[in-house]
Parts: C-alpha cells; structure tokens; sequence
C-alpha cells in the first residue's frame, strides 16, 4: 500500500533527476558549442561552470536526500520502488564522484584560462571533459530510466480492478440493463 506521502516525495525525486538528466543532456546534444573557436568555447565554459557550480550542489544533494526517502517510504510496501531508489542513489553517487574526482578539475583548469588567450592544449582537455561528461550524461538519463521504470512496472502489476470506480451506481445499472444469455 501506497501513500500520498509516498507518492509526492517520489515524483519530486523523478522531477529532480529529470531536471539533472536533461540539463547535462542539452550539453552533449548540442553541437553548436564543440563548433565554438577557443575564445567562444572558454566563455561559455567559464560561465556555465559559474552557473553550475550554484545549482548543481544542492540539486543532486536535495535528489540524494528525496531518494533515500522515497527507499524508506517504499521499504516493504513496494519492491520496484524501493529497489529503483536504491539504484538511483548508487547512480547519483557515482555521478556526483565522477564530478567531484575528474570533471571540476578540468573545470578548475578551464577557470583559469585567459579567453583571449586559451593555453595550446586547450581542445585536448576539452575533449577529455566531454567524455566525461558524456559518462556523466549517461548515469544520469541511466537514473532517470530507472525512476521511470519503476513507475511503469508498478502500474503493469496492478490490476485495472483496483482502479476505484468514479460512479459505482451506474456501474451497478450497466450490469442490470446487460441481457441474460
């Protein structure tokens, strides 16, 4: 059995991670910014590191905290949602330690650079970072289909019985008025 408690904490963990999953996806399928010269590229690099350094800490900690609840909600009541969770809070973690360990150094490298002057190797740490970003994508649309999964599976596995009648005594005619055979 399910709560309304339940079901609010898990559709704002969904809406979280969805909003994470698209943000790092508008990245990686945007082909306009890999096309940027060096001076271009640096600016918009700076600025979403500025961007994202606010917003994503406490997205992805809220995300964090909104799916272990939604596990301790989910605990014994429902299998496909508490495991979704759990798997969810693996993949978030593994994202935020992928961040943490190898994209904000190179974002810190790029912090640095002059735009008007961007050091030599500058499209080869570019490159690197969007590979691991991709892998970061990856985790993060791999979270959301877990979530949504989740969801589905549930839905598949109640019966169309339990759905609550919105009008039982025109139900209760329908039957009556049906001929006999």
């Amino acid at each position: 059995m399910r709560t309304w408690s339940f079901e609010v904490v898990r559709a704002l963990a969904t809406a979280l991670v969805a909003l994470y999953a698209g943000g790092v996806l508008f990245v990686v399928i945007a082909p306009s910014v890999t096309r940027l010269p060096a001076d271009a590229y640096t600016r918009w690099w700076q600025a979403m590191n500025t961007d994202m350094s606010r917003a994503m800490p406490p997205m992805l900690l809220t995300c964090l905290g909104l799916l272990t609840l939604t596990a301790v909600l989910s605990y014994g009541r429902s299998k496909p949602a508490f495991v979704a969770a759990v798997v969810a809070i693996l993949l978030i973690v593994v994202t935020i330690g992928l961040t943490v360990s190898r994209l904000e150094p190179l974002n810190a490298i790029g912090d640095t650079w002059n735009p008007d002057a961007p050091p030599a190797d500058w499209t080869e740490v570019r490159s690197r970072w969007q590979r691991l970003h991709l892998v970061r994508t990856f985790l993060a649309l791999l979270t959301l289909v877990t979530l949504l999964a989740a969801h589905v599976v549930e839905r598949a596995a109640t019966p169309s019985s339990a759905t609550p009648n919105p009008n039982p005594s025109r139900s209760a005619e329908l039957t009556a008025a049906q001929p006999k055979v």
